[in-house]
């Protein structure tokens, strides 16, 4: 089992320096200077002597090794640098936008998790052979819908047309409840279409038929049985889709004008602000890869099998 760790845990490693090495690499590629941008301004009327002393705080004229050195080295560290459009440390920035994204994402994706159920479920108990296709064409139609389509659609029809949810000054959960949807729909369709695959082969092997031999009623054997088993191949990809899940967020966000890590790397890449979009990043993969990482530990916990053979390896 310590193999296992070890092995999980230096590949959690490896993907953040690449996260990190390639997220620098483009950032230093982009065309302009975010502080030129800003501080070259005629209206704020600084000498071109006070521009450069800016720059030099911000050791803009390094090279770009040295610049990549200090920058992992600060990062190790836990110092995200600072804004050159806001001013203020990224960390700052990153602790007061961070809580209403979190939030978003933890709703989402249990609303996503939700409606993947319910389709999964409903499509087994399906009586009818159209019926049941029918439930399993609901997550093609579901991941094939733009996220900020149905954001603005949700808009126009649960707050305009039938005026349930407001726009205009709603409540703290009240502004939750139309981007949790947008966010919850197309991540409930791939999850869907994996649990609804793994109950269809679970429920074909050797355990269920005596199950069903022995008087269990379908619904029983469902529950009982299937679900279990069918549920564990549904870790992997619902730790893999929450990288799908921060980028929805940031079109949800966008779109509902949300306070929250979205809109921060919205206004960071209109300003070129390098430092916040590379913090961002790296939190971003860092959010992956524990959540992938702790899914890879879990695994063998809920399958004696895996835990037979990561044992064995160790």
């Amino acid at each position: 089992m310590s193999a296992y760790l070890f092995n999980r845990v230096a590949q959690a490693l490896f993907v953040l320096w690449a996260a990190f090495t390639i997220s620098f690499v483009l950032l230093q590629a982009m065309p302009g200077d975010a502080i030129l941008i800003k501080f070259q301004n005629p209206e704020l009327g600084l000498t071109a002597e006070q521009v450069a002393e800016i720059r030099a705080s911000y050791a803009a004229d390094s090279s770009v090794p040295v610049q990549y050195v200090r920058t992992l080295g600060n990062f190790l560290a836990g110092n995200f640098g600072y804004s050159v459009q806001a001013g203020v440390p990224v960390s700052s920035l990153l602790a007061a936008h961070l809580p209403a994204t979190l939030k978003l994402a933890g709703l989402g994706f249990l609303l996503a998790a939700v409606l993947a159920t319910i389709i999964a479920f409903l499509s087994s108990l399906a009586p009818f052979a159209w019926l049941r296709g029918a439930l399993q064409s609901v997550p093609s139609l579901f991941i094939s819908v733009p996220t900020f389509w149905l954001g603005i659609m949700l808009i126009q029809i649960f707050s305009f047309r039938l005026k349930l949810v407001p726009v205009i000054n709603p409540g703290p959960w009240q502004e939750l409840i139309l981007p949790v949807a947008t966010l919850a729909v197309p991540i409930s369709a791939p999850l869907a279409q994996v649990l609804v695959r793994n109950i269809d082969e679970v429920i074909t092997r050797p355990f269920v038929a005596v199950a069903r031999a022995k008087g269990a009623t379908h619904l029983w054997v469902l529950w009982r049985h299937v679900a279990k088993n069918a549920l564990l191949p549904t870790l992997t990809i619902a730790g893999v889709l929450f990288g799908e899940l921060i980028a929805g967020a940031v079109v949800t966000e966008t779109v509902f004008g949300l306070n929250g890590i979205g809109g921060l790397t919205e206004r960071a890449v209109g300003s070129q602000d390098a430092a916040v979009l590379q913090a961002i990043v790296v939190l971003s993969a860092f959010a992956f890869v524990i959540i992938n990482l702790a899914v890879d530990l879990l695994y063998p916990v809920f399958d004696p099998r895996l835990r037979t053979k990561t044992g064995a390896v160790a």
